[in-house]
């Protein structure tokens, strides 16, 4: 990064840690709520409830960024006190063996991409915010929502300001996992406040959607994507990413 992309970078990590140490103050109140969530889910030592993404901590100046990857939420190994980490579960470890196997895109998943998500707010299984959305009390529904609407301008802020200053190549930011930007989806919200934030300006041409890495989703459309033509990696993604961006910010 050069020195404007890393003062930008400094600015976002520690606006965002801030906020998850102001949000931790709703910890005891969300930790029952998490619990009960995921009574249907095997057990796991809930150790987090609002985790802030540790690896931030580790990126270097020399780091080029080449994308922003926003996931959902944080899940059970994010949310572990050894990890404290966005996709170090089975769907990083896909992103990871993907970026690895097709070194025409240059990139190190943990070296050249930073992961957000959509709210720090942990739970299991994504779905399972719908029960603290319902459950929680009014200052957890608006910390939840608030999170959300904070995060999106995060990104933007984020990503339009490594994107302008950029010397050579543009960060790509890509959505993964978007079925709960929908209409009615959880992070609706989320999806108005991205596309408020990025009215007018030409980085949300380096905007992209794709399905989530969990069970190989992700693969599995860009494969099937790819049976259809013979174009190269970066273009094919390009063209599915903005296929299922259309799909979500058209309406």
């Amino acid at each position: 990064m050069n020195n404007s992309q890393w003062n930008i970078f400094l600015q976002f990590r520690d606006e965002f840690k801030n906020l998850c140490n102001q949000w931790s103050q709703f910890s005891n109140e969300l930790y029952p709520l998490q619990k009960e969530s995921a009574k249907d889910t095997p057990y796991y030592n809930l150790e987090t409830s609002i985790v802030y993404n540790k690896a931030y901590d580790e990126v270097q100046k020399t780091d080029k960024i080449s994308f922003i990857v926003i996931g959902d939420n944080p899940g059970k190994e994010e949310q572990l006190s050894s990890n404290q980490k966005y996709l170090v579960g089975q769907s990083g470890r896909i992103a990871e063996g993907f970026f690895r196997r097709n070194p025409e895109l240059s990139t190190d998943f943990r070296k050249n991409v930073l992961i957000l998500n959509k709210t720090p707010v942990h739970t299991a299984k994504t779905v399972q915010l719908k029960y603290i959305l319902k459950n929680g009390s009014k200052e957890i529904v608006e910390l939840v929502n608030e999170s959300q609407k904070k995060m999106a301008q995060l990104a933007f802020e984020l990503h339009n300001g490594l994107y302008s200053n950029a010397e050579d190549g543009f960060p790509e930011l890509w959505l993964v996992g978007y079925s709960e930007l929908k209409k009615n989806g959880i992070f609706n919200g989320y999806r108005n406040e991205l596309k408020k934030q990025y009215e007018g300006y030409s980085s949300w041409n380096k905007v992209f959607v794709y399905q989530h890495f969990s069970m190989n989703r992700f693969i599995v459309d860009l494969n099937e994507f790819r049976k259809n033509n013979n174009l190269p990696l970066k273009k094919c993604l390009e063209e599915i990413g903005g296929i299922h961006k259309n799909e979500i910010f058209s309406s």
